[in-house]
């Protein structure tokens, strides 16, 4: 099965313009676009046939070129990433199997993420997409909690069925949980990692509906597949002690870096 990856980028994000193009300074002290780090991540995937960066704007283009990603450019109105990999989808005329939305702005994103996430839907006869989600130790837990007590959007969090079918996502931490866990403690909370992958029939059915209230009041854009009634798989991949974030809020930025210098990340 022949798999596409895309890269959603824009300039115009509300919460953080020019994210896109922000730099990230690696353990060795070198300095790199978050666009080119998660282009990085999306080369190492193994199994992949083609690696796009897809935006509408010329100066994440000129970037992207300019370090030899293939960029596909997409137009303004696309309301988010999964609309912005339909459309280039089109744009590169077709002809994938399983079309992989690796989101700009998540450069930790490691490779068996995404290639267990491909395993997975290939195994799912009844899934249209597919989605990784992250058990969360203490650490990151704590750390949700934290962001969400001083008004900052973190980490999303999933909750799903025992064959792994998605019930919910949310900004919020679900499930609810009084307990208060050590660092290195199991959760039952899930991490869900902003990677998707995608059949083509649904990615292209996608732009055609209308947000629905979930979508729009959670900002989620994964939730516009459920209220339409198509199944989303969760796949639970395992950290193997790397650490994961995304780049939401500016304030991240020293976090991930911190991550990156704790890995070794160059």
């Amino acid at each position: 099965m022949s798999v596409l990856i895309a890269i959603p980028a824009r300039y115009a994000s509300t919460r953080y313009p020019g994210k896109p193009l922000a730099t990230l300074k690696g353990a060795t002290g070198e300095t790199k676009s978050l666009i080119q780090r998660s282009w990085e991540a999306a080369c190492q995937v193994k199994g992949v046939d083609r690696v796009v960066v897809a935006t509408d704007d010329d100066r994440i283009r000129e970037a992207a070129e300019a370090f030899g990603a293939e960029v596909v450019m997409t137009s303004e109105d696309c309301a988010n990433g999964t609309e912005r990999c339909a459309e280039a989808y089109d744009n590169l005329g077709g002809g994938f199997d399983i079309v992989v939305n690796l989101q700009g702005d998540a450069p930790l994103t490691p490779a068996w993420f995404v290639e267990d996430l491909i395993e997975g839907l290939r195994n799912d006869p009844v899934a249209e997409v597919a989605t990784p989600v992250l058990r969360c130790d203490g650490r990151a837990l704590n750390g949700f909690l934290e962001d969400r007590k001083a008004g900052r959007v973190g980490g999303t969090t999933a909750v799903f069925t025992k064959d792994r079918h998605a019930m919910y996502f949310s900004k919020e931490v679900v499930p609810f949980t009084s307990e208060i866990y050590a660092d290195d403690a199991e959760t039952p909370v899930f991490h869900h990692v902003g990677v998707y992958a995608y059949r083509p029939s649904a990615l292209g059915a996608y732009p055609r509906w209308q947000a629905g209230p979930l979508e729009t009041l959670e900002g989620l854009e994964q939730l516009r597949f459920m209220e339409n009634g198509h199944k989303v798989l969760c796949v639970e991949v395992e950290a193997r002690g790397r650490q994961f974030w995304e780049l939401n809020n500016p304030e991240d930025v020293p976090r991930i870096e911190a991550m990156m210098a704790e890995m070794g990340t160059p």
